[in-house]
């Protein structure tokens, strides 16, 4: 079937802390996904909002996807700005 989309979040959202993995549960926000990966990827497949959500967060964390028109931290520096000849 190749690589699960699912699975993957599950994986990404475990190790950023986003969904707590607790023996063999997963939960997202208080929700649990479900005893076992397996489960818990048939839940995420089963309701797309709360795996949308889950991607959303993964990428903003990691800085994928920021808003295109947001100035990067450093083009803010005093010494990046041009120079005026007044």
């Amino acid at each position: 079937k190749g690589i699960s989309r699912e699975g993957s979040l599950l994986d990404i959202g475990v190790e950023l802390g986003l969904i707590k993995k607790s023996g063999a549960w997963y939960t997202y926000e208080g929700e649990q996904l479900g005893q076992g990966r397996e489960n818990a990827k048939s839940f995420l497949n089963a309701n797309p909002e709360i795996m949308v959500e889950v991607s959303e967060r993964i990428r903003l964390q990691v800085g994928i996807g920021a808003d295109p028109d947001a100035e990067p931290e450093d083009a803010r520096d005093p010494d990046d700005m041009p120079i005026t000849l007044d």
